[in-house]
Formats: C-alpha cells, sequence, structure tokens
C-alpha cells in the first residue's frame, strides 16, 4: 500500500513509532496495519514490541519508551487516577475490540462442579451457582480457598470475573482468592495445579481445552454481549505533542480493523496472528475464535459464536463513555479507588470519542453523535440514530438483565448487595449531575447478515 500515501510524511511531527502489545488475538488491528502496509499508508514506520505483561505496557508507555499500545479498557482510567504504582494522565480515542475473553477453570474443578450441580451446569449463565455451591462445601470442611487469575488488577478480566461471581453470591474478595498472571503463562499455571480458573482472553482458553487441562464456563460475550475490551493508549502529553501523527495512527488502525472484521480476511489474520513473532499460537486453535466458533470442553464439538470476536461492526472502534464510567464503578465497588472523584469529568478526559470522530471523518466512516448510551438495554442488535448515520449496534445485554445508566452511576453502585467499597457514596454526589439517559434506538428485530 506503499504506493497509495494518503498523508505526506512530513505533516507529522513524528513518523517513526515504537507501539506495543501482548500475545492475544485482539492485537489483530496493530499486527494487521503493520502487516499489510495501513501504517505506511498513512507515512508511518512502526515498530511492534511484543511485551509479557499488562504492567510492562503501563510503565513503558508512561515512561516514553513506547509511544502507545494495546490496553486493557480500564488501563488509562487507572493511569490517570494514580491507581497503582504510576500516575499519568492517559487518552484513549479508539476501542480495539468488544467480547474476546472467556472463564476457564481446571478439568479437576468443573468434575466437582458437575458432581455437587449437575443441573446448573447444563447452561453457561447458571455454572456460577454450581462453582458457590463448591466453594460453601469447602469452606464447611475448612479447605483453602480456590485460586483464580486475573491478567491484571485494572482489567475487564477482573471485573468480569467478579461481577459473575458476586451475581450468585460469592465475595471474591472473601471466598475465593484472586491472582495476577501474565496471559501467557495462564495455562502453565492451571497445568502445575497453582491456579483453579482465571478469566483471560484467547487463545489461552482454547489452548488449555485443547490440551484436556481445562473447561471454559462461560465468555465474555454471555456475560455482557458487546462489552468493550482492548483500547489503543497514548498519554496525554504524546496526544498534545503529535495530534497529526495520532490521527494518522487512528486512520491506519480503523481501516485496519475493518480489514481485520471482513470474514473473508479471517483465515489470513489468523495465518499472521499465529506467528511466533506474534501469538506464538498453534494456528488451528487461534483460527476457531476467530472464525466464529468456540469450544467449551476437551473432545466437544465447537459451538458457533460469530461475535466472539468485533473488531469494528457495531461501532466496535468507537471509545464510549458510557464504558468508562462502568469501569469506574467497578474500580468504585470492588475498592480500588478511595478517594472521590468527578466520574464523568474522569471519563470525559480519558475516553475522546471527539478525536476519533475527527479520524472517522476522514475516512468517512459514520460516528455516534452521542458520548454515552445505556447499557445493557437491548438484547437484540439495535439501530443508533445518534450518529452521523444510523448504526447498527450489537445487543449489549448483562447475563443477569440489569441496566447501567451511565447518568446515574451511584444508583448502580447502591444495588450490589456484595462490595468491598472503602468510598463513602455521598461522597460521590457532586459528579452524578446529569439527567437519565433514554434508549435512543430502532429496535433490529433480526440479525443483520453479515
Amino acid at each position: 500500500m506503499s504506493d497509495n500515501l494518503s498523508l505526506n510524511p512530513d505533516t507529522l511531527e513524528k513518523n517513526e513509532l515504537i507501539l506495543g502489545f501482548i500475545p492475544l488475538t485482539d492485537c489483530a488491528p496493530l499486527v494487521i496495519a503493520k502487516e499489510m502496509g495501513f501504517f505506511e499508508k498513512y507515512g508511518l514506520e512502526v515498530s511492534l514490541s511484543k511485551e509479557t505483561s499488562w504492567a510492562n505496557i503501563r510503565d513503558k508507555v508512561a515512561i516514553g519508551i513506547l509511544d502507545g499500545a494495546q490496553m486493557l479498557a480500564p488501563m488509562p482510567l487507572a493511569m490517570s487516577l494514580g491507581l497503582g504504582p504510576i500516575q499519568k494522565p492517559m487518552v484513549t480515542a479508539f476501542s480495539m475490540d468488544l467480547n474476546g475473553n472467556a472463564i476457564t477453570v481446571s478439568s479437576d474443578l468443573y468434575r466437582e462442579m458437575l458432581a455437587v450441580d449437575s443441573d446448573d451446569m447444563l447452561q453457561h449463565s447458571t455454572t456460577v451457582l454450581a462453582l458457590k455451591t463448591v466453594i460453601d462445601n469447602r469452606n464447611k470442611k475448612g479447605l483453602e480457598p480456590l485460586s483464580f487469575a486475573v491478567v491484571f488488577p485494572f482489567s475487564t478480566h477482573n471485573y468480569e470475573l467478579r461481577y459473575w461471581m458476586a451475581s450468585a453470591g460469592i465475595d471474591p474478595d472473601r471466598d475465593v482468592r484472586l491472582v495476577v498472571v501474565p496471559p501467557s503463562q495462564m495455562v502453565e499455571q492451571l497445568q502445575k495445579g497453582l491456579i483453579d480458573g482465571y478469566c483471560v482472553g484467547e487463545p489461552w482458553n482454547s489452548i488449555a481445552v485443547q490440551k484436556g487441562l481445562g473447561h471454559t464456563l462461560i465468555t465474555k460475550y454471555e456475560i455482557w454481549k458487546n462489552s468493550p475490551e482492548k483500547v489503543f493508549g497514548v498519554t496525554e502529553e504524546w496526544a498534545v505533542q503529535h495530534p497529526n501523527t495520532h490521527l494518522a495512527l487512528l486512520r491506519a488502525l480503523l481501516e485496519a480493523s475493518r480489514w481485520v472484521d471482513s470474514r473473508e480476511n479471517r483465515a489470513k489474520v489468523t495465518e499472521i496472528i499465529s506467528r511466533s513473532i506474534y501469538i506464538n499460537a498453534p494456528e488451528n486453535i487461534v483460527r476457531m475464535s476467530m472464525t466464529g466458533t468456540y469450544q467449551f470442553a476437551p473432545n466437544s464439538m465447537p459451538q458457533a459464536l460469530p461475535d466472539f470476536n468485533v473488531f469494528h461492526r457495531y461501532a466496535a472502534n468507537y471509545p464510549w463513555r458510557s464504558h468508562a464510567v462502568w469501569f469506574m464503578t467497578q474500580m468504585i465497588r470492588w475498592g480500588q479507588i478511595e478517594e472521590p472523584i468527578d466520574i464523568h469529568a474522569t471519563a470525559a478526559e480519558v475516553y475522546r470519542p471527539d478525536i476519533y470522530r475527527a479520524a472517522g471523518k476522514l475516512l468517512g466512516i459514520a460516528a455516534p453523535t452521542a458520548d454515552h448510551k445505556l447499557e445493557g438495554a437491548h438484547h437484540q442488535n439495535w439501530k443508533l440514530v445518534e450518529s452521523s448515520v444510523t448504526t447498527l449496534l450489537g445487543a449489549d445485554s448483562f447475563f443477569d438483565d440489569s441496566i447501567f445508566d451511565p447518568m446515574s452511576p451511584l444508583d448502580y453502585l447502591k444495588s450490589f448487595p456484595i462490595h468491598n467499597m472503602s468510598l463513602a457514596l455521598q461522597q460521590l454526589q457532586d459528579s452524578i449531575r446529569y439527567q437519565s439517559l433514554q434508549p435512543a434506538a430502532v429496535p433490529v428485530d433480526q440479525e443483520i447478515p453479515r
């Protein structure tokens, strides 16, 4: 694509960039932008740096070793708020994907769950009830708590796992032991018996299943349909100093994400991202989730799950501030935020749909005109009318049928019987100053053919 440059490199503040990624299937937009020439098209010379942990990503972006990186969607918020060892104002103007995670347990724990509650093991949504029974039985016997791993404290994985457990009355801070393990080490830790289960992205669930080490209980898509997963993050300072370079990056990533999301390209995407320099995993395993099927148990037939990985459709790349607000409610719920914050101001500073809209406009890509939306209100695909062009969005329902109004986070937090809040909710009252949202949508009765 180098013969079709859309941007003169001389207009860029910086054209040689180092971008970080973690070996997961949702690094695909970055990898494809490089391999298929989308970065080059916009005058960018990009080196991709394969990192071993999210802590590495955080630290290297913060101190400028990396210009930007694939990040867990809550990470820019946590860094901006100073949660953890580093405080650095961050910006994300690009969501890399929706869905993509799952919760997997060891084969031993799966058999134990099946023995105590075979009925609840029949449906993915109720497997957590069987886990609750196992935990209660272990507590009565005075056994050590089960250990579950997440990839980072400020991660979708942590909040999904906690949300799922708490729905069944499991207190994740008291009834189990939660530990942080880098994604690529999850399977080994499970095999050694150091953990009993985990929440992670692909291909690390499927590898455990293929090796007969684990069973996947439920996917992220089934917990919260079409929920945010990774974002592309840069420091606020970098974004201010490199506005043209930032827009060029976003344009390249938008084109790459659109290319990745085309079904006819998924086989090629799978072949590329499976390579040793990227994910370094068997292509046949990576292919399943990337092509819309998912195997939950060893020796079982793969099931159709066409939206397990969504990279562009449903306005997947748009950085909804309602997602940012939801993440902060979970940070408060589980005691990570201990001082009062202005939730909406923080969301507006970190999640930047205005920058996304500028990049999308240059490409003629429709973008929502709203910054927030109700989450959980749609069980089917629906049409967003608050957009430059009426846009098809995917279902966004939670598995417990709850609805999250981002303009009423205080009421949402009050609804949780299980929490570990260290912040009095009244202290947050000053940040709750908007009217509730109403669904601005036209329902879609049937799936739109893809």
